[in-house]
């Protein structure tokens, strides 16, 4: 009995110690296994953290394809123009160019952002003082304008009726200074010129014209300058008559007239600023019609029905 218990026992014993050497063993190569992948796991990280860290070495080194970065707003946009101080003074009255027994027309300069700008300026026979109309011209190519161009039968109109009438020739025309750099702007150096042409007679010692009654006539070009002095310097005129004005808005402009008779200035514009599908913000920025919510002024708006200059439906829509 007891050598068969004892049997038995070295029989269990020996299962037992072959098992537990089995497990030992099954379990060491489980942790060699374990050892083993969490090595080759890591030195794979590593390896991937290396290449990415080179690949962003190498894509941080080697320049990007060119991307036009337009500028955000044009410094001719509205409400740029509308923070400037204008600098116009040193209004000058020329030689006599009429003498009538209404009014005396004199040949002017005055200066307009570091510019000598050319102009006339019929003052009424009287005591005076006289309301003020500035008159402001349409489109003349620069090369065949003179002196007081344009609108010369209002300008006599109204000086014999008791206004003074003064008209800017603007920059780059008759005996103006020339800016290089005025063609590819939207029209904005004529705008500075007309207003500091008011800065300039305000700070004159003129005192036969009244500096406060100041109003203003613009005609096809001259009437754009005038939208955009009425969203600029509301302040600055109390009236504005708009004979056929070109459009407040600068797209309409560009591709009416720009785009057709000065192809060279469009792609220089759009090559600066960019066209109006890459960069709308700016283009809405120098329209005029985005703004109309700063105009304190009365508007007396006409537009012959057969123009072919200016088409009616631009005042229409103005309208």
């Amino acid at each position: 009995m007891n050598s068969n218990i004892w049997t038995t026992y070295a029989r269990f014993d020996k299962i037992s110690f072959m098992s537990t050497k089995k497990i030992l063993l099954f379990l060491s190569v489980i942790i060699l296994a374990i050892g083993v992948f969490i090595f080759f796991k890591r030195s794979y990280k590593s390896e991937i953290l290396n290449e990415t860290r080179e690949e962003v070495s190498i894509a941080e080194s080697e320049p990007e394809t060119p991307v036009k970065n337009f500028p955000a707003e044009h410094p001719d946009s509205i409400p740029k123009m509308a923070e400037k101080n204008y600098s116009g003074s040193d209004l000058k009255l020329g030689k006599i160019l009429e003498d009538n027994a209404d009014y005396t027309r004199y040949f002017i300069t005055y200066k307009s952002e570091g510019l000598t700008i050319s102009g006339i300026l019929n003052i009424p026979k009287g005591q005076g003082p006289f309301p003020l109309i500035i008159m402001n011209h349409g489109y003349i190519d620069p090369e065949i304008y003179t002196n007081g161009r344009g609108l010369k039968r209002e300008q006599d109109y109204f000086a014999r009726r008791g206004y003074a009438v003064l008209h800017s020739d603007y920059r780059n025309h008759a005996q103006s200074d020339f800016d290089p750099g005025n063609d590819i702007r939207p029209r904005s150096g004529y705008v500075e010129d007309v207003i500091n042409a008011i800065e300039a007679l305000k700070k004159s010692d003129l005192k036969t014209i009244d500096k406060e009654k100041i109003g203003m006539l613009g005609h096809s070009m001259g009437g754009g300058i005038a939208l955009n002095i009425m969203v600029i310097k509301p302040e600055l005129v109390k009236a504005f008559v708009l004979l056929a004005p070109i459009s407040s808005e600068y797209r309409d402009n560009f591709e009416r007239w720009v785009r057709n008779d000065w192809s060279e200035v469009s792609s220089q514009f759009e090559s600066t600023y960019g066209t109006y599908a890459e960069n709308p913000e700016l283009w809405e920025g120098i329209s005029a019609k985005n703004y109309f919510d700063r105009i304190t002024a009365p508007i007396l708006l006409h537009h012959g029905t057969v123009d072919k200059d200016v088409p009616l439906a631009l005042s229409q829509k103005l309208n």
